[in-house]
This record gives structure tokens, sequence and C-alpha cells, in this order.
């Protein structure tokens, strides 16, 4: 059970309204203003079975950056567009969001009006777009994305576009978004569902297709394309997707430095070349390719779940964003996570004791920000509710990642055991039923 913070008199964001229909004198300047900031980037649009095709249709893209936005922009011009965007977005600004039609969220939570939102924007004959990931991509392929769209899509029965972006991570990964790279960047835009097949498949069908459409891996990308990343600084951040060592099995003493990524326990190092392949300086390269390292990882919280071993339990600095304009400072808190309760977020503000619980069930995964420049240039936390978000700043070093692979490994578990133990009531059932009819 939750038990909110003390604001007072704070006034929380409402969520529960309907976007503006997008001026069209903003879409042309989004155009204009995303024109100019691709400038000097190599980049390409190719379009395919989008011959005919006009809107309203629901638009989902892959996401690593913030380039994908700007790259959106130019696909769909002259057409009028609705960002699904989460709060942070917002942040200072919300009167421009609105002006330009932006639907405001939080991440991982039940935003039915959502739904309400989406079905105004496409009756109005435009184009809604979403980033069913929720967050950029941490290491360049595809995160998971909620099986929720299968339904959305037959509830609204129109064609569905994806835009695959190819490149965007590398440009400006997430764990260094801040030094760009030299990358070209390809994006198609494919209708992959047609207003007819939005009717006749099935949600699970629908979200098959859209899962293969979606999928990514940008170092697969930048190894077939023959794509070099000359700079000298390409693997720093690298450790923060990149935590746990594969050589002295140590978690949380990775760093990295220049083109190379290392473990202050063993010592050993590994270097990032420039074909985005992983090398040993010495002794046996465990992991060639970033995103196996990345998927040894998780399976090793998966495993560490499975055991009964996974727990989390810090001291955290907490900042609240019931609003848009300001991250409130709450002081001091306890964050813990585990299989059973999920995460649990403890403090006090002006007094009284606050409690905010985000059961497994109700997060499917976490969003997560590696040197956070918005409130404080370190990694952090975003747990968030319907009408409040979170952000945890831990004590503990270098644990963000793991903790999106637990929350990740734990919602399936949590599936999977609510789904058999709705199967054996079932089969409970039906074995009264049989020995009641026997006798």
């Amino acid at each position: 059970m939750n038990i909110d913070v003390n604001y007072k008199n704070q006034k929380r964001y409402k969520t529960a309204k309907f976007p503006i229909r997008q001026p069209l004198f903003f879409t042309w300047l989004i155009w204009f203003l995303s024109k100019i900031k691709l400038i000097g980037k190599k980049y390409t649009i190719e379009k395919i079975n989008m011959d005919g095709l006009k809107a309203p249709y629901i638009m989902l893209s892959n996401h690593m950056a913030w380039v994908d936005f700007e790259i959106c922009s130019m696909g769909t011009f002259p057409r009028r567009i609705n960002n699904v965007v989460t709060l942070e977005g917002f942040f200072r600004r919300p009167w421009l969001l609105e002006l330009i039609g932006a639907i405001g969220t939080r991440r991982y939570t039940n935003d039915l009006h959502l739904i309400k939102s989406i079905r105004e924007v496409l009756k109005r004959g435009d184009i809604l777009c979403m980033y069913p990931e929720a967050r950029y991509s941490l290491c360049g392929t595809l995160a998971d994305i909620p099986s929720s769209l299968g339904k959305l899509v037959r509830l609204n029965q129109l064609p569905v576009v994806v835009v695959a972006h190819h490149g965007n991570h590398l440009h400006a990964p997430f764990w260094n978004v801040r030094k760009k790279r030299k990358v070209p960047m390809h994006t198609t835009m494919t209708q992959v569902i047609t207003a007819e097949q939005a009717v006749s498949l099935s949600a699970d069908e629908i979200n098959k297709i859209l899962r293969n459409a979606l999928a990514y891996d940008d170092y697969k990308y930048q190894k077939e394309n023959g794509i070099l990343i000359t700079e000298p600084f390409r693997a720093e951040g690298l450790h923060k997707i990149l935590y746990h060592c594969p050589h002295c099995k140590t978690e949380f003493e990775m760093d990295s430095k220049g083109t190379e990524i290392f473990c202050n326990a063993c010592g050993k190092h590994w270097n990032l070349n420039e074909d985005g392949t992983l090398s040993a300086i010495s002794g046996e390269t465990e992991f060639s390719h970033v995103p196996d390292w990345f998927e040894w990882e998780r399976e090793r919280v998966r495993a560490e779940i499975e055991r009964g071993e996974y727990s989390f339990d810090d001291e955290v600095d907490v900042y609240s964003f019931p609003r848009v304009w300001r991250f409130m400072p709450l002081g001091k808190g306890r964050l813990t996570h585990d299989a059973k309760n999920g995460f649990v977020l403890q403090g006090f503000y002006n007094k009284k004791p606050y409690s905010i619980h985000r059961p497994p069930l109700k997060t499917a995964s976490l969003h997560i920000e590696y040197d956070y420049h918005y409130i404080k240039p370190f990694d952090c936390i975003d747990i968030s509710t319907e009408n409040d978000s979170f952000y945890c700043y831990p004590s503990q070093k270098n644990v963000a990642t793991k903790l999106v692979f637990a929350t990740e490994e734990i919602y399936k578990k949590a599936q999977i055991d609510r789904k058999n133990k709705h199967r054996s009531l079932i089969q409970s059932v039906q074995s009264h039923r049989i020995q009641q009819e026997e006798q």
C-alpha cells in the first residue's frame, strides 16, 4: 500500500487530458528545427510498403537516442503527428509540449487515459507515434515491449507503421550520450500491418509481427556495414552496461577509459575496436559482441532470482517529480527490491513518512539514467506511480543496469507464477466437479 508524500499544497501534473491537434505551423517548425539539428549527420530514410498510405495510422519506433525524434519528424512531414512522451520530456516546457500535441504519461504505469488520448488522435485523422520500449536502448538492441500493443492495434483497427532506426545508438550510446560519434544512420519506415490485418489477426500474431519488425542490433549493423568508429573515447562509459567481469566474475568493479574497458578487481582489459567488436588485451576474449556480454549478465541475474538469492537494499537520495517544473529533493530514503515485494521506497518528508510500493506485476521494466544532468550527474533509478515519479540515487556504485535486469526477470517470473496459479485453480475446480459427478 502506498503512503503518498506529504507535499501539503503541491499540485500534480494532470496527464488525464486530451492532447490538442498539432497546429500546422508547429508541424513545419518541427521539420525545420529537425533539419537544422541533422546538419552534418549522415542519415537516410527508406520507406517500404508505404505507397498510398494515408493517416490515420499508428507508428511504432524503436528507441536509441534523441535523434530518433528528429528523424521520425523528417519521415512523417508534412503530416501531423502526436507523440507519446514521458513526463520528464515536459520538464520546464509543458506549454511547448502541449502546443505540439504531445501526450504525457509516466513510465511503466497503468495509464488508462492514455488509451483514450490515442483513440482521440486517431479519430482526428492524424498519426499517433509511440516508442514502446519506453526508454533509450541500453546496448543497441531491442528491449522488451509490452504485449498490450497487439490489443491496442486490434482496438483501433488501423494500419501500423514500424520505424526501425539503425546506427542511432552507435551515434549517441545511452551510456555516453554527450559524446557523439560520426556514424551513418539508416531508418526504415515500413507498413507492417494493414487495416484489414489489424482486424483479422489475433493480438498474439500482431505482437509477433511487431517484435520482429522492431528488432535491431546496432553492433551487428556496424559490423555488417563496415562502419569504423575511430573516436579515441569510444569505450568511455561502456562499463555502465558491462558491469560484471566475465573473467573473475566480480560485479560493479568494471571501469572504462579511452578505447578500453577493464576490471579493477582482476586487472583484465578489453579493447573496443573500431569495428565495434571487443578483444581482450591479453588472454581469452570471453565476448567479442557487446550484446552477448550484456545478455550474459541478464542470465546471471535470472539465475540469482531463481535460486532465491537476489535482493537489493540501499540508502538513496530521493528527488520527486509530481509536477513538471522542478525535481523536489526529498532527502534520504531506503530503496529495496526483491522477487516477493518488488520495489519499496520509504522515507520522510515534512515530518511525515511516505512509502511507495511497486509490486512485481506492476513493474514490467525500469527506467534508469546514467549521469542524469537534469538533477545531478550520477546514475539514478526512476520509480513511477500513476501520479508521481521518484528519482533515486543509490549510494552503491554502478548498480542501475543490474536493477533493470532484475526488474524485467522478476516481472516475467511473476507472470509465469500467476498463469500457473490460475491453471492450477482451474484444474482443482474441474477435479472437484468430476468428483461430485461421480458421487
